[in-house]
């Protein structure tokens, strides 16, 4: 069982708890959404990494991601969940997240809190979660941008971070 704190619109826990089951997330009440950190991880040699969810997820199933993450736990903040789900779906422990962006989604009722880790861990020891994801990779910026813009991209996480994608052509231009 899964407990999920409920906020408003304007980012406020509202006191209410919704139990999460396989599905329910888009019967929570209206103006009512439940916290999501989502992590994009760049590894220090500069390369990013790709995940691939799990076939039994219910949203996405199979797609290739280019971020971890996941809802909040009751009593968790965005920077605590951020840091459990990227240790649960990678292995990968980091202290540090660079927000990048903060969404309400009304089509899943959420506040998604976006960030950037910059990791220095051992690129071969990435540990996958079962149920969560199947397969990993590492891509250079001009693979994640390729990705971002491929069919195979979850469009809402491509665009949650287009400005930081738009910042990763910018340098790659330059080059």
């Amino acid at each position: 069982m899964e407990l999920w704190d409920l906020y408003d619109k304007d980012g406020k826990r509202t006191g209410e708890v919704w139990e999460r089951r396989h599905g329910n997330y888009m019967d929570i009440p209206d103006g009512r959404y439940h916290l999501v950190s989502d992590i994009l991880v760049q590894h220090r040699d500069g390369t990013y990494l790709l995940t691939k969810r799990h076939p039994g997820k219910d949203i996405y199933p199979g797609y290739w991601e280019a971020s971890a993450g996941g809802s909040a736990q009751l009593g968790e903040g965005p920077e605590e969940c951020a840091k459990r789900e990227l240790f649960e779906e990678t292995g990968i422990l980091c202290e540090s997240f660079e927000l990048v962006k903060i969404t309400l989604s009304t089509r899943s009722p959420s506040l998604i809190y976006s960030y950037l880790a910059k990791v220095d861990c051992d690129k071969d020891a990435i540990v996958l979660q079962e149920g969560e994801t199947t397969e990993y990779k590492w891509v250079d910026a001009a693979g994640l941008l390729e990705y971002a813009e491929s069919e195979l991209a979850i469009k809402s996480s491509a665009e949650r971070y287009r400005e930081y994608y738009d910042k990763v052509r910018e340098q790659i231009n330059k080059q």
